[in-house]
Parts: structure tokens; sequence; C-alpha cells
């Protein structure tokens, strides 16, 4: 019995909720139950599914997925392999297939596939270091920075039940192996079914052979023969000696079958006298491909002189190709001619015909191809200056829609070296940064410096902008310094001053901050090398001693920050005056004036419309305000501004688990609480990758710690008390600190939440501690008018004698906040008794989008309520 069967109707509702991913309040909410009841359901079919968490529950409720390949001909023979193969799979979560090329290792992968919830994942066209990206494709998951394609992967793979066909690993071996390694290791539910020349020798691997057809490849035989001429007779005996000279191969046995039709079934053994004499020959390099080489070698003697070199040509391609790139191969040849040649070797079975939408493109066969590149460095022809050229032209001009069309052979081109490689790097690092691949990127910016070794600090360059996109300072650093080895003056001035910006703005993602002795000895040699006529040299190094003034990173000195804008003001550049504005934020922000850093973080919103995400320095900056600029509008309490910012938040590649904590605060201060929560099991799964697996550099810093207690915050106003002390927890852990108050990120934001649901629940037995800790002049400003103001309006609902003086110390802040200023209107007015300050209060927090708030203070003035 299914466990599906055991399911009551109650339960089927809960379990298409959990599939679409909703969290247990929406689910209460939906059906009309408590929490509590939801809880008890989920409990249940977690129970009865055989799983022990939601996200595997929810993976085990989708719909079937399936990628698997579909053939127009019929399955022959192989019945007791594949009821190994099924057999195996049911016993062990890695199964291989291995065994020589043409033995029909994949076609009968896919056939012990069948009717389970599969994902087919063809690695012939990809190359080292390809292989995440392109399980990360036929997944249809995104990399997300700082995170890269295998990340993606692992995260979509971690709640799935499913299984996972990789198809032709011998030539990624070593990495596809290290990757299922990391499956079989991280997500409980995925089994593989790999087909490969040679075992991984991964722990738990169960190895199955896949020999030649034996007593079934007659059949066979027959069966593609009677394909291409149904009325073809041939005696048994001769079948057999065909099928038994050509080792009973499948792919073998279906090219010769193929050419039957033309030859006869008599023409075709004739022919095969010579070729058996050239398989006891044993020539060839390698022998486990003797005789499919000389099967293919002896189509490929069928061929013509033209046709032949034509043939091994196409060999180049790793991927598919149209006719633009063969004619760019073969400059001799008109399109029609080329047209023609590829005709005729698709006739042949040499060539595979696809169409993508309606452009017509054609691919070797993996076995096929091998036999042609042979032959190709066999003829001692070099046609990699023209698939060289072709790639760089091909680059400069595809759209990003088609890159993936021809990424593999641009990849494989990049890997030699010719006139044409330097252009080809550029674009290619392009292409992939505006597709979000960004580990690509930056690859390709380094791989263009080294093409260009007279002039390599500019790539270099651009390869640290990349990195500042996911936040990688650390990165950046190391590019930044590498470059200014490579020139002098100006330049160097501005790579030593640009890295010591990495090393202090983005210092979040360094192990071990740079020690400041060293950012004031690279600022030194900066200033040295600098050329005080280069506006925008000057304006680096004025950013840079901003950064660097302060006696700990994020603290730059007020003046020192007026300069570099004034500085940056002056050379007009799109990315160093947002980079100077946001020194200045900063230190404004330090300082407690939080509206001045808001209205800077505007400004800079405005300098950044209308600019090119594409270009790297500029999608690093706009990446950076995105999250000053959400973070300012919150501290000023600009809760409609901060809700503006998150429409953008898609604009630039961005991990969402880095989104989630400004998306947290923004809904759970306007009471949005659904949405509050499901951003928090964002935010979690991503912290817990980041401490876990090292992915997510950026969010292994303390700064998600305030997002944690805005999600303790909206549990606790909900009443969810074990929840509410769950995420306070939780709070404490992103921030490594047994006390909040310890935490420099965490102090303001905890005692805030503290506060606020001491208000809420109206407990107040320990009022007086916890409106002193909210009251405390917090180091880090960006959440002091929020806990000053819930302090005080504590001090007031708990009946402090001196409520009215902590009132009179939350005005200051208050002051720079509108959610604060709300706060102590409504707090003035309990305290006072006056019902014309709480409609005051309503009509403020409208104007902020705070709805929670806003239905509080009503009930509080309709006299509905006495606490809020």
């Amino acid at each position: 019995m299914e466990w599906t069967e055991l399911v009551s109707a109650r339960e089927a509702e809960v379990l298409a909720a959990i599939r679409a991913h909703q969290s247990n309040a929406q689910i209460a909410a939906r059906l009309h139950l408590s929490i509590r009841t939801v809880e008890s359901h989920v409990a249940s079919l977690l129970r009865k599914a055989g799983v022990s968490d939601r996200r595997s529950l929810a993976a085990l409720a989708a719909e079937s997925v399936t990628g698997l390949p579909v053939y127009p001909t019929s399955f022959v023979g192989r019945l007791v392999e594949r009821t190994a193969v099924v057999a195996a799979l049911g016993e062990s979560r890695l199964v291989s297939l291995v065994g020589a090329g043409g033995m029909g290792k994949t076609r009968l992968a896919v056939e012990a596939a069948a009717g389970q919830d599969a994902y087919f994942v063809d690695l012939v066209p990809v190359r080292a270091g390809g292989v995440g990206q392109t399980i990360a494709q036929v997944l249809g998951v995104v990399e997300r920075p700082p995170g890269t394609p295998t990340d993606a992967v692992l995260d979509r793979l971690r709640s799935e039940r499913v299984l996972l066909v990789l198809d032709n690993c011998e030539h990624v071996i070593a990495e596809v192996g290290e990757l299922v390694a990391r499956i079989l290791r991280l997500c409980p539910q995925v089994r593989v079914l790999a087909t490969s020349r040679e075992r991984f020798a991964v722990p738990g691997e169960r190895l199955i052979q896949v020999p030649s057809l034996g007593a079934e490849a007659p059949r066979l035989f027959l069966d593609r023969a009677k394909a291409t001429d149904p009325g073809i007779v041939a005696a048994p005996s001769v079948v057999e000696r065909l099928c038994t000279a050509l080792d009973g191969m499948p792919l073998a046995i279906e090219l010769v079958a193929a050419r039957s039709a033309s030859l006869g079934v008599d023409g075709v053994e004739a022919a095969l006298d010579d070729l058996l004499r050239l398989i006891s020959g044993g020539r060839g390099p390698d022998q486990r491909h003797h005789s499919l080489s000389e099967v293919i070698g002896w189509s490929l003697d069928l061929l013509s002189d033209e046709e032949r070199l034509f043939f091994r040509r196409l060999g180049a391609f790793v991927g598919g190709f149209d006719l633009d790139a063969v004619v760019a191969l073969n400059r001799e040849l008109t399109v029609g001619a080329a047209a023609d040649l590829i005709g005729r070797l698709t006739d042949r079975s040499l060539v595979v015909h696809r169409r993508v939408g309606t452009t017509a493109r054609w691919s070797l066969l993996e076995t096929v191809r091998a036999v042609a590149l042979h032959e190709l460095v066999a003829s001692g022809e070099d046609i990699t200056p023209r698939y060289v050229r072709w790639a760089a032209d091909t680059a400069a001009a595809v759209d990003a829609l088609d890159f993936d069309a021809v990424a593999d052979d641009l990849r494989n081109a990049l890997t030699q070296t010719t006139p044409d490689s330097y252009r080809l790097a550029k674009s290619l690092a392009h292409l992939s940064f505006i597709r979000g691949q960004v580990v690509a990127a930056r690859n390709h910016y380094v791989r263009a410096a080294e093409l260009n070794p007279d002039h390599p600090a500019d790539d270099l360059g651009s390869a640290a902008a990349v990195a500042l996109v996911s936040a990688d300072g650390a990165t950046a650093y190391g590019l930044l310094l590498k470059a200014s080895d490579q020139v002098d003056g100006a330049a160097r001035a501005v790579a030593l001053a640009s890295a010591v910006v990495a090393a202090t703005r983005f210092s979040m993602s360094f192990e071990e901050p740079v020690p400041r002795e060293r950012l004031i000895a690279l600022l030194d040699e900066a200033t040295a090398s600098a050329d005080p006529g280069d506006a925008r040299c000057v304006a680096v190094l004025a950013i840079a001693r901003a950064w660097a003034s302060g006696e700990t990173p994020l603290d730059p000195d007020l003046e020192l920050s007026r300069t570099a804008v004034e500085a940056a003001r002056r050379t007009g550049d799109p990315v160093l005056v947002p980079g100077a504005l946001d020194a200045l934020g900063t230190a404004l922000a330090n300082a407690g004036r939080l509206r001045q850093a808001h209205r800077l973080s505007d400004e800079r919103l405005r300098l950044a419309a209308g600019a090119s995400p594409h270009d790297p320095a500029v999608a690093a900056e706009l990446v950076d305000l995105l999250h000053v600029a959400s973070t300012s509008a919150i501290a000023a309490g600009d809760l409609p501004a901060a809700a503006r910012i998150a429409v953008q938040e898609g604009s630039v590649a961005t991990h969402p688990a880095i989104i989630a904590p400004r998306l947290i605060r923004l809904y759970g201060l306007t009471g949005r609480f659904d949405e509050a929560l499901e951003q928090a099991d964002i935010l979690w799964d991503g912290w817990l990758s980041a401490t876990a697996v090292g992915e997510l550099s950026s969010l292994r810093g303390d700064w998600p710690s305030s997002a944690a207690s805005i999600v303790a915050m909206v549990h606790g106003l909900r009443g969810d008390g074990p929840a509410y002390e769950e995420w306070r927890l939780r709070a404490r852990r992103i921030a490594h600190v047994d006390n909040a108050a310890d935490s420099l990120a965490l102090a303001a934001p905890a005692a805030f939440v503290d506060a606020r649901i001491a208000v809420h629940t109206a407990r107040y037995d320990d009022a007086r501690v916890l409106v002193d800790a909210a009251l405390m002049p917090f180091a880090e400003k960006w959440w002091l008018p929020y806990a000053h103001a819930a302090g005080a309006e504590l001090a007031v609902v708990a009946g402090l004698p001196d409520a009215a003086d902590y009132l009179v110390a939350a005005e200051p802040a208050a002051a720079e906040n509108d959610w604060a200023a709300a706060c102590l209107t409504r707090a003035r007015a309990r305290l006072s008794g006056d019902r014309a300050l709480l409609v005051e209060a309503v009509a403020q927090w409208d104007r902020i989008d705070a709805d929670f708030e806003r239905t509080t203070t009503l009930s509080l003035a309709a006299g509905r309520t006495t606490h809020a």
C-alpha cells in the first residue's frame, strides 16, 4: 500500500499546502485550524511518509519530474541487465554502469530509469569545471552569488526524492565523482545512476558491467536493418557472423545495419573481411577502442576525400554546431556546399540532426567525435586558429539568451591559445556575467589577464569587481594587489587604493581583518605612486583614506568621507560617486544621523537609475546600494522607501539568503507576518549552509542576526512563545554570542524586540531591566531608535514612576526614525490618556504602512484593548 493511501482528507489538504511551500501559520489561516492542529497533521504526515523533515515531505509530495530521452527505436534485449540495474537501485544510492564505448550504457540507463522521477544529464559536451553548471541547467536552478553552480545543485537536491542519471562521465570522472560524493552525503533522498568507462571509486558505489549483447545481437541487427529496408532477407548464420565480427557492440551493429540497405547483407559481410584483419592487427593507441574505432573507420572508408576532410574537422566541436560554425572551419566552402556535406554525413549516421526551435543544429555522437578528432590529429592539420576565431566571433555576437547553445564550445576554445583567445576570454566573461554565472565570469576575466600579459591590470580589476558583486572582498583584495604589481604611476595608485577599499568596506568576507598597519602601508605606497593631476586617482585615494580611517572596518571618518565625496563628484564617475557617498552615509549613520544617511542612500539610488547592471563595477555598486539603501530606510523608519527598494532586489543576481534579512525586517515592521516567516526559512537554511559547508561567505558575519530578532518578534506578536524563544536563540547563534548585549549588531534589535513583546503581552515583571537595556547608547545606531522608543513605551505601560523621563530620553533618537516617532506618540497618549494623541499615532503608522501597529493603536483608541 502506498503511504498516500493512509492520508486522511484533512491531511491531504495540509500536504497540498506543504507541497506549495506554505508555512504552518499560512496553512492554519487557510484551513481555519489552530497552528498546533497543523503541527499535529504535519507530524502525522512525516510519520506516514517515512521522512524526517518538512522539505523532504514537500519533495515527496511534488509531482513527478522527468527529463529522460525518448528514442524512436525499440529496446532490444538487455532484460537481465535492466533487471539487475533496477534491483541495484533499490539497494544502493549510487549505481555505475561501466563498459567500453558503444556498448549501449546510455540506453540501458534510460530504460532502467523509466517510470521513475528522474533527471537526465548529458555530460558529453562538458569540460573540466563545467559539471556543476550543466547539472544546474538541467535542474532549472540558477547560480546565486556568492554560491557556485554546485551549491545551487546541492540546495535543490537536499529535499528532492529523485533519480539523477549522469551520462558519459569518463572525461570528467574526478569532478563528477567529487560532486556525487557530496550528493550522497548531503542529499539523502537522491539516487544516482551513472554511465562511464571507468568507476568513480566513491564509497557505496555499486558497479554493473555492461557487456556485449551476445546472443541478442542478431535480433538488434535485424531490427535496425529492417528499419531502413523492410524487405531485407539475411541468413541467420550470416547475421551471427556479422555481429560476432563487431564484438556484439550495439553502436557498431546499428551503424553496420544502417548500411545494409545500400550494400546488402552479403556486401556488408564482404567488407567485414577487411575490417576483421584491421581488428586483429591491434592498431591504435587505446585497446578498448579498437573494435568500435574500426567500425566507424570502416564507415569513413565509404566517404569521399571531400566528405572525410569535412567529417574530421567536425571533431573540433565538443557540442552542437550550425551551418555558420561549419563554414567557419571550412572557409573554402559555400554555405550551400557545407549544407550538402552535412546532409550526406547525416544520412550515413555519422552526424545527428537536432532542431532547436526554428534553428537547425547538428552534433556528433561522443564515440564518433573521438574518431573524427583522432583523424584530425593524424592528418596534421591544425584547425585550432579557425576554431578559436569562430568562437571569438560567436562570443562577441551571440545573444545572452542563445548562449547555452554554444557555451561548451566557447569554453573549450578558451583552453587553446591563439591571437583570438584574448578577445574570446573578454566576451565569454561578459556573457557569463550577464547570465549571472559570477564565478565563471571572474575566472574568464582572470584568463583574459593571463592572455594579455602586457596590460593585465584592467582585466584583473574587472575580475575583482565581479568578486565584489557577491561581497567577496577577500578575493577582490587579492586580485587588486596582483593588478597593482603589473602597473605603475596613477594606475598602481588606483589598484592599491581600491584594494584598501575592498579590505574595509567589504571586510565581512575576510576570515581575519587585514591589519590596519598593512592598510596604512598600502595607502602610503598608493600616495607615492599617485598623480595629483589625475582626478580619478585623487578620488579613489580619498575614498580609501576615508574607509581606512577608523580603528575598525566600516567606521569611516566623517570629514574624510566628505572630502572623498567632493573628490568623486569632480570626476562624475558613476561608480566612484556612489562609493564615496556610501562612506559618508556610513559615517553619518555611525554618528546617529540616520535621516541624513537615508537621504544619501536616496541620492545613490537616483544616480544608479539607468545604470547598466552588465558592467561588473556598476553591478557591484548596485548590489551594495540595495543593501545599504534598505538598511538606511529601515534605520530611518521609512518603511515605504524600504518597500520600493525591495521591488528592485531582482535587478542584480544575488542569492535569496542574502536578500532574505532585508525582506524580513521590512515585512516584520509593516505587519506582513506570513511573508516574513517565508523569508525566515530561507535565511536560516542559508546561514546553516554558510556555517556547515562553507557556502555564502558573506552570511557568516553577524549582520543577519537583527533579522532573526525580527522573526522572533513576529512569533511573539502572534502569541507563539516557543517559536519566539527559538528565534531569539537563533539570533544569538548567528551573532556568535551567548548574550545579545555582547554583539555590536544584535544588542539594539534584541533589546527592541524584548521590549516590544513585553508591551504586547503585558508582562512587566522585569520591565525595569528591559527598559534600561533598551535605552542603552548602542554603538551601532541602525536599531537604536526602535529600542529607545519601545523601551520608553514599556516604561509607560508598566507604570514605572519615571516613565516620563524615559520618554524624554527617547526623543532624540525618535527624531531620526518615523517608526520610533509614532511609537513615542502612542506612548505619550497612554501616559496622558489623550485620545487625540492616539489618533495622531494612527495617522503616523498609516503614513509608513505599519499595518499591525496601526490596527493595534486603533484598538487602543476604541477601548477594545489595554495593551498593544
